[in-house]
């Protein structure tokens, strides 16, 4: 009986290893949408900006949003000294960032069946299901819907400018 023990004691701690692994990962998928940015890791030119524009507390607050999330390689795309322009511009800065920003949660599967949608910046985007994925104006869908507590996150490979 002692040596059944030994043996079944590894055994329930992987059983319970394994049962709090989940809760685990459900606690992530609970960051809000800017927590869920800064986690990530390829966002922190992203981040800057909404810090910069004051615009962090309102993609922090209930939602749902949508948000079409450059990553730091799309912004890198931007001609020189674009960026650091913009972080001293709040209006400007604000108005592109908010035409990232779709008020409610689109999933991925929705978006594709749109030809549009209207952006918290009061602008429309351009939406196409194109050769497999989804195209925002001129960006790329690369990775889609990261769920957030407050919303859904697609990563998008292009800045999108409003007209």
């Amino acid at each position: 009986m002692r040596s059944l023990n030994w043996i079944l004691a590894p055994v329930m701690l992987l059983a319970a290893v394994a049962l709090v692994r989940p809760a685990v990962a459900a606690e992530k998928a609970e960051k809000d949408i800017v927590d869920t940015a800064v986690a990530a890791g390829d966002f922190t030119t992203l981040v800057a900006a909404v810090k910069a524009a004051g615009l962090v507390e309102a993609l922090k607050s209930d939602g749902p949003f949508t948000v079409f999330a450059p990553t730091d390689a799309a912004f890198a795309k931007l001609p020189k000294g674009t960026v650091d322009s913009l972080l001293k511009d709040k209006e400007k800065l604000g108005k592109i960032l908010k035409y990232h920003v779709v008020a409610g949660k689109v999933m991925a599967a929705d978006a594709a069946k749109l030809d549009s949608a209207d952006t918290l910046a009061g602008a429309s985007l351009k939406i196409q299901a194109k050769d497999g994925g989804v195209m925002i104006n001129d960006a790329k869908v690369i990775k889609a819907d990261i769920v957030t507590s407050n919303g859904v996150i697609h990563v998008i490979d292009t800045v999108l400018i409003p007209e």
